[in-house]
């Protein structure tokens, strides 16, 4: 369920740019940022690039963009 907020104009002007450089919206942008802080929060002993990786490698698998490893012998 989509619910309304009110931002500042000083946040919007930050997440226009990122939201241009990543073809997302500008609440898509935000959204992310606000899934991402809430993803290091929740793991403090996680370096940031591994979080943000790991949530990439989730909605890649998502998406279906998985193929299986094969282990070399």
């Amino acid at each position: 369920m989509a619910t309304a907020l009110k931002l500042s104009d000083e946040l919007i002007d930050l997440a226009k740019p990122h939201a241009a450089a990543e073809h997302r919206s500008v609440p898509k942008q935000i959204e992310y940022w606000a899934r991402l802080g809430k993803a290091v929060e929740d793991n403090p002993e996680l370096p940031f690039h591994f979080i943000k990786d790991t949530l990439l490698a989730v909605a890649e698998a998502n998406a279906g963009q998985v193929s299986e490893y094969k282990f070399s012998v």
